[in-house]
């Protein structure tokens, strides 16, 4: 799986990543949402024991083991000209079109 986005998305992504390090994720949130799940982009700390390290240059995005099947080979995510989300989609599924980022890291 790899992860695509273009240059004005990885700008906005920077923006969101700062000085501090951690990981991108892409994820299925089911907490509390009462529906399938709500994707969201993360920032965390560390991968946990179940996470997988997918290509996205220049950036490390890791995807949960078990929801990896939920998602195609190549996602593509683009940042919003003029609001705080983003679009993840690929070439035969639009996934979301208000992506927010959520930042989980302690640091």
């Amino acid at each position: 799986m790899n992860v695509k986005f273009d240059l004005f998305t990885e700008k906005k992504l920077n923006e969101y990543m700062g000085a501090r390090p951690g990981y991108f994720k892409l994820y299925y949130d089911t907490e509390d949402c009462g529906c399938n799940g709500v994707l969201v982009v993360q920032i965390v700390d560390q991968p946990l024991d179940t996470d997988i390290e997918v290509q996205a240059d220049p950036f490390i995005f890791l995807v949960d083991r078990q929801q990896r099947s939920l998602f195609d080979d190549t996602m593509r995510i683009i940042a919003d000209q003029s609001y705080s989300s983003f679009t993840v989609n690929s070439d035969s599924s639009l996934y979301s079109s208000n992506v927010r980022i959520r930042d989980l890291r302690h640091n």
